[in-house]
C-alpha cells in the first residue's frame, strides 16, 4: 500500500530517522538510508557523495566532485516491521533501473546541477531546473521515470553540501506527491547530519589511534639477559585512547628498566598525559637514577603538568648479572612473579601513593630475580572490573599464571608470547571496563662465568694491565680471535677513562651472544666521535671504536659516565 496518509509518512519519517541514526560510521548510515527508503518509499535510490568528503570546518580544495557512494533497486517481498517501517509488496526489480547512475560526476561551477545543490530543497525530477541538472548527474544517455516519479534531494551538512541523493518509482506505482519533497527533505537532512557526524568521527578516532600508537613504544628493546612481550588493549572501539602505558629502557651496564603507567581517564587529554609523563620516565631513566628518584621527580613533573594530572606507575630495574630486581611503586596494583617451578607469588611491594598527589616519599625494594622466572607488570583494567575487585583479580591472575605453567612443567618457561595471550584470556566479556596494558619479562641473567670484572687505578700503567686482564678472559672463554681488537679498544677506552678519572676504573668484560666492555669511571663528561686533524696527536680513540665495534656507546651515570663497545663473537 502506498504512503497516502499524513500518518504512514510521520511513521515513516520517524522509523527511518531511527534507522539512519542508529550507524555510527560512514557506510552504516548511507546503508541505513537505503535500507530504510527501499521499497517503502521508493524502488530505487542512489546516494552521491562528495570526493573527498570535508572534516569539519575544512574547507574544501579543488573541484566539487560526487561520487556514487551506494546505490539499492532490490525490493523485499515483504519489509521488516522494524522500527515500524510499513510492509509493502512489491514485484522483481524492473530492468529500467538496472544500470542508472554514473560512477563520478564533476559539478560544473554556475551550472544546472550546482544551481539545484545549492538550492538545498529536494525537487521532482520533472521540474526544469532538475531535468537539467539530471544529465549531469547520471548522465546524458540515461534516463528517469516521468510524472514525479523522481525526486533529487542535496544532502547539506552543518557547513556546505556534502552529496545528492535520487529517489526513484517505477512507472506502475503511484508517483510521488507535494508531501513526499518534505519526506525527501527529512530523510536528507538526518542523513547528511549523521554523515558529517560520522566523518568527524572516523577523523577523530584515525587521530586517536595514531596518537596512541606513537604513544606507545613502536617495538620492544632486546637487552641482555632478558626477553620481553607485550600487550596493550582500549576500553572499547568507542574509546580507543586512554592514559595506560608501559616501556622497556636499557641501561648502563646491561640492566634495564622496566615501565608501567596508568593515567586516569579515556580521553586524548589522558593520552597526552601520559605521552609527557612517559617522556619524563624515559629522560629520567637516561640519568640512571634510583626507581624511587624517578617517581619522585615524576610526581614533580605531573604535579607541573596540573592539579588533576593523577597516574599510577610501577617501576623497576633488573640487572642480570647480580640476577636481582630493585622496584618501586606508586600507587599501581603489584606485580606478579612466576618462578620456573610453576609457582606464582604477588610480590610484596610498598604500595605508594600515586603520582600527582605531591608531598610524599617512595620507597624501593631489592628483590630476587632467579633465572627462569616470570615477571608481568600490568594495569588495573586486567584485575579489576564492575564484577570483580582489584585482589580479586589479582589473585586470578596468579592463579591462571600457575595454571599455565603447569601446563609447560616444572622445567620449562612458558612461551612469553603465548603466556600474554593465556593471561588476557582470563578477561570475561564483562571485564573491559578499562584499558589493559601488559609487560612481560622473562629473566635469563647472565651467568657469573661469563662475566669479568676489575678496577683499575686511574694511573699511566692502567691501559697495559687492562690489555693483558683482557687478553686472559678471552683465552679462558676461547675467543682468542678477538684478541687483537679487543687489546686494542680496551686500551684506547680506558686510556681516555683514567686521562680524566679520580677514583678507581672500572672494566668488565660479558660474555653472552656478544662480547660486551663496559668501562666506567667518575667523571661526567662524556666522549664525543670527532675527525682528528692530521697534527693532532689525540682523539683518534673513538673513531677506532666505531670503526671496529659491532655497536658502542657513552652513557652518563649517577656516579660518572660508562663507556661501552660490542663486539661479533664470530
Amino acid at each position: 500500500m502506498p504512503m497516502r496518509r499524513d500518518g504512514d509518512r510521520l511513521r515513516f519519517v520517524g522509523a527511518a530517522t531511527r534507522r539512519i541514526a542508529r550507524g555510527i560510521d560512514l557506510d552504516e548510515i548511507v546503508m541505513g538510508l537505503c535500507r530504510a527508503t527501499v521499497p517503502t518509499y521508493s524502488d530505487a535510490i542512489l546516494v552521491y557523495l562528495r570526493d573527498p568528503l570535508p572534516v569539519g570546518d575544512e574547507r574544501p580544495t579543488g573541484p566539487l566532485v560526487l561520487r556514487l557512494r551506494r546505490s539499492d533497486r532490490t525490493p523485499q517481498q515483504e519489509q521488516d516491521l522494524e522500527d515500524g517501517i510499513l510492509p509493502v509488496q512489491v514485484p522483481e526489480t524492473p530492468s529500467e533501473f538496472s544500470g542508472l547512475g554514473t560512477e563520478l560526476c564533476e559539478v560544473r561551477p554556475g551550472g544546472a546541477l550546482a544551481e539545484v545543490l545549492r538550492g538545498v530543497r529536494p525537487v521532482f525530477a520533472d521540474a526544469p531546473a532538475a531535468r537539467a541538472a539530471l544529465p549531469e548527474l547520471i548522465g546524458e544517455e540515461l534516463t528517469v521515470p516521468g510524472g514525479q516519479r523522481a525526486i533529487l534531494a542535496p544532502l547539506r551538512g552543518r557547513r556546505r553540501v556534502i552529496g545528492a541523493a535520487l529517489f526513484l518509482r517505477r512507472p506502475d506505482r503511484p508517483a510521488f506527491e507535494a508531501d513526499d519533497l518534505l519526506v525527501a527533505a527529512q530523510l536528507a537532512t538526518h542523513s547528511a547530519l549523521g554523515i558529517d557526524k560520522a566523518v568527524l568521527y572516523g577523523r577523530e578516532a584515525y587521530i586517536a589511534d595514531e596518537l596512541q600508537r606513537t604513544m606507545l613504544p613502536e617495538t620492544l628493546p632486546r637487552p641482555t639477559g632478558v626477553r620481553l612481550a607485550s600487550r596493550y588493549l582500549p576500553a572499547a572501539e568507542t574509546a580507543r585512547v586512554g592514559g595506560d602505558w608501559y616501556d622497556a629502557i636499557p641501561l648502563p651496564g646491561s640492566r634495564v628498566a622496566l615501565v608501567v603507567g596508568d593515567v586516569m581517564g579515556h580521553s586524548m587529554t589522558s593520552a597526552a598525559i601520559m605521552g609527557q609523563l612517559r617522556t619524563t620516565v624515559q629522560t629520567l631513566a637516561g640519568l640512571d637514577l634510583p626507581p624511587q628518584e624517578v617517581l619522585h621527580h615524576l610526581d614533580e613533573q605531573a604535579q607541573r603538568l596540573g592539579t588533576d594530572r593523577m597516574a599510577t606507575c610501577l617501576y623497576a630495574v633488573y640487572d642480570p648479572v647480580a640476577h636481582r630486581i630493585t622496584i618501586a611503586n606508586a600507587g599501581h596494583p603489584p606485580p606478579v612473579l612466576l618462578h620456573l617451578g610453576g609457582r606464582a607469588e604477588v610480590l610484596r611491594v610498598p604500595p605508594g601513593n600515586p603520582i600527582g598527589v605531591g608531598g610524599v616519599d617512595f620507597e624501593a625494594v631489592e628483590l630476587d630475580a632467579p633465572a627462569g622466572a616470570t615477571l608481568l607488570l600490568y594495569t588495573d583494567g586486567l584485575v579489576e572490573s564492575r564484577l570483580r575487585d582489584v585482589w580479586t583479580g589479582i589473585e586470578q591472575l596468579r592463579e591462571r599464571l600457575a595454571a599455565t605453567a603447569l601446563l609447560t612443567g616444572a622445567d620449562h618457561s612458558p612461551p612469553l608470547e603465548a603466556l600474554c595471550d593465556e593471561v588476557l584470556d582470563m578477561l570475561g566479556p564483562g571485564d573491559r571496563d578499562d584499558d589493559i596494558a601488559l609487560l612481560a619479562a622473562r629473566f635469563d641473567g647472565i651467568a657469573p662465568s661469563d662475566v669479568a670484572v676489575w678496577f683499575l687505578e686511574p694511573e699511566d700503567a692502567a691501559p697495559g694491565r687492562a690489555r693483558r686482564l683482557a687478553r686472559r678472559a678471552l683465552a679462558r672463554w676461547g675467543m682468542e680471535d678477538l684478541t687483537d681488537s679487543v687489546e686494542l679498544l680496551v686500551s684506547e677506552v680506558v686510556t681516555n677513562a683514567v686521562r680524566y678519572a679520580t677514583r678507581p676504573v672500572t672494566l668488565r668484560l660479558l660474555r653472552t651472544d656478544v662480547l660486551r666492555c663496559e668501562v666506567s669511571d667518575d667523571a661526567p663528561q662524556l666522549p664525543r666521535l670527532r675527525q682528528a686533524r692530521a697534527t693532532d696527536e689525540d682523539g683518534r680513540g673513538l673513531y677506532l671504536v666505531n670503526r671496529l665495534a659491532r655497536r658502542w656507546g657513552a652513557t652518563r651515570l649517577s656516579t660518572g659516565k660508562v663507556v661501552w663497545f660490542e663486539l661479533d663473537r664470530g
